[in-house]
C-alpha cells in the first residue's frame, strides 16, 4: 500500500520513441521480453554479490541469491522477482525514465544515422526493458535497494507516454515486476510458456531460476569454468542438454580466446552422424551466448556448413548486437569468430589424428563426407582439411586407411605426382586394368569409392606441390619413376604390326574412338580407355554427364570419342591381329567387343545390351569354326 500520494513524471522525448519502436517494430518475437527481464534479473544479483564483497551493512543479508518466476493464468499476470541489489529512488527514474542509464540517446543517435528502425544498430543499450510493453498492459516495479537505511518503492507505467513512483510497504531487498498481460498475450501467464521461454533463452544464466518454486536450470555454463574443475561425466550431461541430444559426445574441445573478441566457448564431436542414418541434412547446432544469455540458437555463418554436425555454445561479453539481441548487427565480427573456431576445431582433429589415431580413425568413418565437403567449397581452410583427409590404398590393409602425408613419405624419390583410381570397391579397382602398370612397379595408388572424392581432387588439385593425377590418366610415365619388377613379360607384336592392327581398329570402330595405340601399362588386360585431361576421370565424365541429364541439359547423342589402348603383349590382341587378315568379319566384331570391355572396366558403358548381342554373335562364329 502507497503511503503517499504518487509522483508523476512524463518520459523524456527520447525514451517514449524508443518506447514506440521497441514495442511496435523492433523484436520478432513478443517472448524475449522475458529472457531481457530474466537478464537484467540476473544481473542485478551479480552487482550485489559483489557489493557483498566489499560491503558490511546489507539489507536482508540471508536472502538467497535467486530468481523467481510465477505465472496466475486466470489474472493473466507474470511476476518475475530478483533478490538482487535493488534500486532508489533516482536509479529508478536513471533507470526507467531517462536516457541516463538506458542509452536511448545512444539508441536514436544510431537509429537517425542509420535510417533503419530495427536493422545495422552497433552497441547494447541496455532498454531491454522497455519490451515489456510489447506485452503488457500495465508493469509495476517494486523496488528495494541493499543499503540498510533504503525505502520500498513502486514504479508504474502502461507505457503510453507517463510513469508514476510512490512508495509501498513490505518490499524485500532486490526487484519485483508484475506485468498485467493484454488480452492477446495471456498465453505467457502459462506455466509451461513460461518454463519453455526460460529453458530455451536463460537456462545459463548463473544463478537459480524457480517457476513457482522449481528449479529449472540444472545444468550450468561450463564454457565459463576451469576445465580442471569439470569432469568428463559433466561436459557428456551438457552436451545432451544443449544439444538435445542421445548419444554421448565423441569428443569436445573446450577453449577461450581473448583476441580478436573474447570467447569462452565449448564445441563437441558427436558419436552419431544423423545424417548418415537418412534424417535429412543436419542443421548447425552451435548457439551464440552474450554473458550466459542466449543471442541466437542457430547463428548463420558462425561456422562454416561443412562443421554443421558440430554441436556447442560460444559466448562473447563483447559482442556489438543489435538492440534486440536479436542477432549480430556486424558480419566482419561473425567472420571472426568462424575463422577462430573453424582454426580451433581443425588443430583438435589434427591433434586427434596424431595422438589418438582410433579415435580420429572412428570420427572419420562417421564424419569424414563433411571434411571432404570443405575441401571442395572452402579455400580458406583446403590447406588443414587436406591433412585431414583419410583414404585407402594399395598399401593399406582393407579397412584401413592412410593420410596424404603418409602416402607421400612412401613415394619414390622421382615421384611426383599422387595417384588415385576410383571404384565401387577395392576388389573392383584392384581387378580393373589400370592398377596393373602400378602394382607392377610396387607405386602406392590411393582408393576412391565415394562419388565425393573425385571432386575432392579436383578441387584440391595437389597437395604439398604434389599434383593429384587419376591412374587412368594418360601420358603418366611410371618407368620414370620406378622400373617394373617382372621382367619375364610375353613377347610383343611388332613394332609395324602393332601399328597396322591400331589402324584397323581405329577404322573399323570410326568416331567412336579418337585414337588407338599400344600401351606398355598394361599387363594383364588387353585394353584399356585412358583420358587426355589428367582430372577428368571416367567416373568423373558419368558424374557430369548424369548431372547434365538431370538438370535437363542436352542429349549428348551417344557416348563421346575415347581414347583407347591395347596391350601388345596378351594373346587376345596377338590373335586379333592375326585375325584381321583371315576373318575381317570377326575381328572387326572383336575390335568392338574390345572396346565395350574397356569401357565396362572404366564405367562408361550405360546400357550393355548391344555389347550382349555381339557377344553371343561372336560366341556364335567361333563355334561354327
Amino acid at each position: 500500500m502507497s503511503t503517499q500520494a504518487p509522483e508523476r513524471h512524463e518520459f523524456q522525448a527520447e525514451v517514449k520513441q524508443v518506447l514506440d519502436i521497441v514495442v511496435h517494430s523492433l523484436y520478432t518475437d513478443k517472448e524475449i521480453f522475458v529472457r531481457e527481464l530474466v537478464s537484467n534479473a540476473s544481473d542485478a544479483t551479480e552487482k550485489l554479490r559483489h557489493t557483498q564483497l566489499t560491503e558490511k551493512e546489507i539489507f536482508d543479508a540471508d536472502l538467497d541469491l535467486e530468481i523467481q518466476v510465477t505465472a496466475d493464468e486466470e489474472s493473466g499476470e507474470v511476476t518475475i522477482r530478483d533478490f538482487g541489489i535493488g534500486m532508489t529512488h533516482d536509479e529508478l527514474i536513471e533507470n526507467l525514465g531517462t536516457i541516463a542509464h538506458s542509452g536511448s540517446k545512444a539508441f536514436l543517435n544510431a537509429l537517425k544515422e542509420s535510417g533503419e528502425k530495427n536493422e545495422n544498430l552497433i552497441g547494447q543499450f541496455g532498454v531491454g526493458f522497455y519490451s515489456v510493453f510489447m506485452v503488457a498492459e500495465k508493469v509495476d516495479v517494486y523496488t528495494r535497494s541493499w543499503h540498510k537505511d533504503g525505502e520500498c518503492l513502486r514504479w508504474s507505467s502502461d507505457g503510453s507516454g507517463a510513469y508514476e513512483i510512490d512508495t509501498v510497504e513490505g518490499e524485500r531487498r532486490g526487484t519485483r515486476i508484475v506485468i498485467k498481460l493484454k488480452e492477446e498475450y495471456k498465453e505467457f501467464a502459462k506455466k509451461d510458456r513460461i518454463e519453455a521461454i526460460i529453458k530455451k533463452y536463460s537456462a545459463f544464466v548463473q544463478f537459480p531460476v524457480k517457476v513457482e518454486g522449481e528449479e529449472l536450470n540444472t545444468v550450468g555454463a561450463l564454457w565459463l569454468k576451469n576445465k580442471s574443475e569439470i569432469t568428463d561425466e559433466e561436459y557428456k550431461e551438457f552436451y545432451k542438454f544443449q544439444a538435445n541430444a542421445f548419444d554421448d559426445p565423441r569428443f569436445w574441445l573446450h577453449f577461450s580466446a581473448d583476441a580478436p573478441l573474447e570467447i569462452n566457448s565449448i564445441l563437441f564431436a558427436p558419436t552419431e552422424n544423423m545424417e548418415g542414418f537418412g534424417f535429412g541434412r543436419m542443421e548447425p547446432g552451435v548457439a551464440l551466448y552474450c554473458r550466459k544469455v542466449l543471442i541466437d540458437s542457430d547463428p548463420k555463418n558462425l561456422l562454416p556448413e561443412w562443421l554443421r554436425f558440430v554441436r556447442g555454445v560460444v559466448d562473447s561479453a563483447d559482442l556489438p548486437l543489435n538492440i534486440s539481441r536479436e542477432s549480430m548487427q556486424d558480419s566482419s565480427l561473425i567472420q571472426k569468430l568462424n575463422k577462430v573456431l573453424t582454426k580451433r576445431f581443425l588443430k583438435t582433429l589434427e591433434e586427434k589424428a596424431k595422438k589418438e589415431p582410433e579415435v580420429y580413425d572412428d570420427f572419420w568413418q562417421n564424419f569424414g563426407l563433411f571434411l571432404k565437403e570443405g575441401v571442395t567449397t572452402d579455400f580458406t581452410h583446403r590447406d588443414q582439411l587436406l591433412k585431414l583427409l583419410r583414404f585407402e590404398s594399395s598399401y593399406t590393409e582393407e579397412g584401413k586407411t592412410t593420410s596424404l602425408s603418409d602416402y607421400l613419405s612412401r613415394a619414390p624419390e622421382g615421384q611426383k605426382e599422387i595417384y588415385y583410381l576410383s571404384g565401387p570397391s577395392r576388389s573392383a579397382i584392384e581387378s580393373g586394368p589400370y592398377f596393373e602398370a602400378f602394382k607392377a612397379r610396387n607405386i602406392e595408388v590411393l582408393y576412391l569409392y565415394e562419388p565425393i572424392d573425385e571432386f575432392v581432387m579436383n578441387h584440391a588439385r595437389a597437395f604439398e606441390e604434389k599434383n593429384f593425377v587419376s591412374a587412368d590418366s594418360d601420358d603418366i610415365d611410371l618407368d620414370a619413376i620406378s622400373p617394373e619388377t617382372d621382367t619375364d613379360k610375353p613377347e610383343a607384336l611388332a613394332k609395324e604390326d602393332s601399328e597396322a592392327l591400331c589402324s584397323f581398329i581405329k577404322e573399323k570402330l570410326g568416331d567412336e574412338v579418337s585414337e588407338v595405340t599400344t600401351s606398355e601399362r598394361l599387363v594383364g588386360s588387353p585394353a584399356m580407355i585412358v583420358n587426355a585431361d589428367k582430372m577428368m576421370t571416367a567416373q568423373m565424365r558419368k558424374m557430369m554427364k548424369a548431372m547434365q541429364q538431370k538438370a535437363g541439359g542436352p542429349d549428348m547423342g551417344g557416348e563421346p570419342p575415347v581414347k583407347l589402348q591395347v596391350n601388345p603383349r596378351h594373346p587376345l590382341v596377338k590373335n586379333l591381329a592375326g585375325l584381321r587378315d583371315s576373318d575381317g568379319e570377326l575381328a572387326t566384331l572383336i575390335s568392338r567387343q574390345l572396346l565395350d570391355n574397356a569401357r565396362v572396366a572404366a564405367g562408361l558403358l550405360e546400357d550393355p545390351s548391344a555389347m550382349l548381342q555381339r557377344n553371343y554373335e561372336i560366341l556364335e562364329k567361333v563355334s561354327a569354326k
